[in-house]
């Protein structure tokens, strides 16, 4: 099964005109909720991490 780089290039032109630049309190408000997300998933990895050395020292 080869890779069709015709197609694919169909479909990331067709991509392409669908796209549009985000309004600034979009992209704002999309760099905030990554930023909780990021912060959310570092802070229960650090959690995780103190309860695990607790458990096995």
């Amino acid at each position: 099964m080869a890779f069709d780089f015709k197609a694919f290039g169909k479909k990331c032109i067709r991509v392409w005109h669908v796209l549009k630049k985000p309004q600034k309190d979009e992209f704002l408000m999309v760099a905030k909720v990554s930023a909780i997300g990021i912060l959310a998933i570092g802070l229960m990895g650090f959690i995780i991490s103190l309860i695990v050395r607790e458990i096995a020292p």
